[in-house]
């Protein structure tokens, strides 16, 4: 496995006028990694999503300097779901940033993402700014037939937990004034981080998949002070790991995707930790937590059920300040977060505390 880390930073900007919003999915390989993803021919299925999603940009200002606080900027590592990248979930991460977090969006390399790319330089050249950069992509690998899903998958959440203490360790690094290559040669000054970030009060969250990995990295790392699982995919973790979580996990759910068996083991947590809390919120769909609900048209949400119910911006708005609430809480934030307390307990419109009122089945 080649060095590095992966990701998308979002981070409190200086407000520039003109600036650049870069595109939703940044490159024509990941349309070709989702139609792998889907299992669908590529030939018509990556064209296809890239006229419908091509001319997509995220409402952030590209590479604008980091505005400056009174105050040290609490830290999120966020993990995505299976098949997705790392901008999948910007509507979360740009929320996150809005409030005052550096959200660091990994792109997973273990093969879960629907692709994913190395860059590499010669040794010699790593400082230099126009030095050719070689890429080497990574593809979706489904599971293999003649092995079991779960010994698949419980080895890739293993190193996706210790992706996000890489990433935690990279900016505890930079932080403390230790130089970071980007071999991508962004207008960003990793530098102006130095000192300013709060690494006594650091929350990891994931989607799906990258639920489970947040549950997990909260057990592996003791500087995770509490984890944020949004629809979590409890599969791949082993259940020895289960009597470790005694940290506050918050589970936001939705409706449809839950098993008995998953919300089994989500209970379990909870009988660990009184401040572990399971919400779920009614009229959404696995797709509600992430950009896809917002930018599908309503042909491609038909096919894909990207979209509930409840109005996708509601959604979002209670997933976010279920968040904030819990964050507040739980990394002794001064806010006012706490405003929405009463969602950590299911109180509300389109929320009940607990899983779905109705659960599939495996």
């Amino acid at each position: 496995m080649l060095p590095g880390l992966f990701f998308r930073l979002f981070y409190p900007c200086i407000s520039q006028e003109r600036a650049e919003q870069p595109y939703w999915i940044p490159r024509y390989e990941y349309y070709c990694g989702l139609a792998d993803y889907m299992n669908m021919n590529r030939k018509w299925c990556a064209p296809l999503l890239n006229v419908t999603f091509g001319s997509c940009r995220i409402p952030v200002s590209w590479d604008a300097p980091l505005k400056s606080s009174n105050h040290k900027y609490p830290l999120i590592i966020f993990s995505h779901g299976l098949g997705a990248f790392r901008t999948v979930y910007s509507s979360i991460c740009a929320e996150m940033a809005s409030r005052g977090f550096l959200v660091i969006a990994l792109e997973h390399r273990d093969r879960s993402a629907s692709a994913t790319y190395f860059c590499k330089v010669e040794s010699e050249a790593v400082d230099i700014p126009e030095a050719p950069v070689q890429e080497e992509w990574l593809s979706y690998q489904g599971v293999p037939k003649d092995q079991k899903e779960f010994h698949f998958r419980n080895p890739q959440v293993h190193q996706r937990a210790n992706e996000c203490i890489r990433g935690l360790k990279l900016i505890r690094s930079i932080n403390g004034g230790k130089a970071a290559v980007n071999l991508l040669h962004t207008d960003f000054d990793l530098s102006s981080l130095e000192d300013n970030v709060d690494l006594s009060r650091v929350a990891v969250m994931g989607h799906s998949f990258g639920g489970a990995t947040a549950i997990l990295a909260l057990v592996k790392e003791v500087q995770f002070k509490c984890a944020i699982a949004l629809d979590a995919w409890m599969f791949p973790l082993e259940n020895s790991m289960y009597p470790k979580v005694t940290k506050p996990v918050l589970f936001v759910n939705t409706e449809t995707f839950q098993t008995l068996d998953s919300i089994a083991k989500m209970k379990k947590i909870c009988a660990l930790n009184d401040e572990t809390k399971i919400i779920t919120i009614l009229g959404t769909v696995h797709q509600s937590q992430t950009d896809f609900t917002f930018l599908a048209g309503n042909l491609l949400n038909r096919v894909f059920q990207t979209r509930g119910t409840i109005n996708p911006y509601e959604g979002l708005d209670i997933t976010n300040q279920a968040a904030l609430a819990f964050l507040q809480k739980h990394l002794q934030l001064k806010e006012d977060f706490d405003q929405w307390d009463s969602l950590l307990q299911g109180v509300g419109d389109a929320i009940i505390p607990d899983g779905p009122l109705q659960k599939s089945s495996l």
